[in-house]
């Protein structure tokens, strides 16, 4: 890429460096963004091989796989390499059409591949069987010399998850399980899911943190209302039983009142009849009426 980047006035050329050391940056982890800038770099040299490379491959990983085939094939066009061949035939399957991915798969470009190119193309073939219901056939695609190998190479971890996730499909669960190991232990780099696929087949269940502490924050939300109910209802009978005692106590008062009330009346009574006796003015008849 360098090589060619040279052709270009040197302003221009840092520019496009640039924009493509972004594509590569986030292809993986923001695919979006790095397609935006491979638009950049396209529109800056679109007749350098490796922009369109580039812009190709940001296509294929938005799934935009009309526009990443006709940027592979333009670069293809120049270099006059083959290497792009398995990902072009992939791009035949995403636009529906396994069966031209699956004739790609037998042209004399793929001799002239390197055997990671080959172990590709041999991945999107099955695949395209898979695609057209060939299941059997996608397994026999598979098995193969580089499948068979003890040693691992940069391919050995997906041609061995492909191969375990045909099997599963095809109800061979016992064989699946051992190809999802086998595949487990050449993935160095966690390429694939060969571990939660053997967590699976083995019944494990793996529950979220987030989740367990969301679960939690709601039974304790629920205790809550509860508790409060519970405390609410507690006031409520001591309020309750103030006002209650508050209610008898007065009623006791007043009739402590009244009682007093009218002892004092009666002692008022007999002090007036006595001050009439002492002043002669008290008649026969309340006499007799006191009496």
């Amino acid at each position: 890429m360098r090589q060619e980047l040279l052709s270009l006035p040197k302003t221009l050329a840092e520019d496009v460096a640039r924009n493509l050391v972004m594509v590569a940056r986030l292809i993986d982890e923001d695919p979006e963004q790095a397609y935006a800038y491979s638009r950049i770099a396209l529109r800056l040299a679109s007749r350098v091989a490796a922009v369109r490379e580039a812009a190709g491959f940001a296509a294929y990983a938005t799934q935009k796989y009309s526009e990443a085939l006709a940027e592979f094939r333009a670069a293809r066009r120049m270099t006059g390499n083959a290497e792009l061949w398995p990902v072009m035939a992939d791009c035949e399957r995403g636009l529906g059409r396994p069966e031209r991915a699956l004739a790609m798969a037998g042209e004399p470009e793929v001799q002239k591949l390197d055997k990671a190119g080959q172990v590709e193309m041999r991945l999107v073939a099955a695949g395209a069987r898979r695609d057209m219901g060939q299941l059997d056939a996608a397994i026999v695609t598979l098995q193969s010399p580089e499948l068979a190998s003890h040693s691992v190479q940069s391919w050995t971890a997906r041609l061995r998850y492909a191969y375990a996730d045909a099997l599963l499909e095809a109800d061979r669960e016992g064989e699946a399980r051992e190809w999802f190991a086998k595949a487990l232990e050449a993935d160095k780099d966690g390429s694939t899911d060969a571990s939660d696929r053997l967590a699976e087949l083995d019944g494990v269940e793996f529950t979220d943190a987030e989740d367990e502490n969301a679960a939690e924050g709601d039974i304790a939300d629920e205790d809550v209302p509860e508790a409060d109910g519970a405390v609410e209802d507690a006031v409520d009978e001591d309020v309750d039983g103030a006002d209650d005692r508050e209610v008898v106590e007065a009623a006791e008062g007043d009739a402590g009142d009244s009682g007093a009330v009218a002892a004092d009346g009666e002692r008022d009574e007999e002090q007036v009849e006595e001050r009439r006796e002492e002043d002669g003015l008290v008649t026969g008849t309340d006499r007799a009426d006191r009496d």
